[in-house]
């Protein structure tokens, strides 16, 4: 199994920063993507970056250029370095993993998701 803690929302005014971090653990695994989702308000869950092990990043476009996903593969760590803040920006921030776990005789490529983080802009 695969655990993911994440650390980083809160509350910012518009045009702020926020720098979301997501740590995975476990044993006998490896990472294939890790990604960010978000989901406001009376609305669908979306996907807002994600990044694979060979690091070629891929965002929504209403998030380019202005947040900005990078991954330690030594440390299973995911970043989300999100500048220029905008109210619709708000949301519950989760991490998501996709990862393979070795068992014994076999391995098993699963999704893995961490607990969100709430990340407010106001103004």
């Amino acid at each position: 199994q695969v655990q993911l803690v994440e650390s980083g929302g809160g509350l910012v005014q518009i045009g702020g920063s926020l720098r979301l971090s997501c740590a995975a653990s476990g044993t006998a695994f490896s990472i294939v993507t890790m990604s960010w989702y978000r989901q406001a308000p009376g609305k669908q869950r979306e996907l807002v970056a994600s990044i694979p092990n060979d690091g070629s990043a891929n965002y929504q476009d209403s998030v380019k250029g202005r947040f900005t996903i990078s991954k330690d593969n030594a440390k299973n760590t995911v970043h989300l370095q999100m500048n220029s803040l905008k109210p619709e920006d708000t949301g519950v921030y989760s991490c998501n993993a996709r990862a393979i776990v070795y068992y014994d005789t076999y391995e098993l490529e699963s999704d893995y998701w961490g607990q969100g983080t709430q990340v407010t802009v106001s103004s």
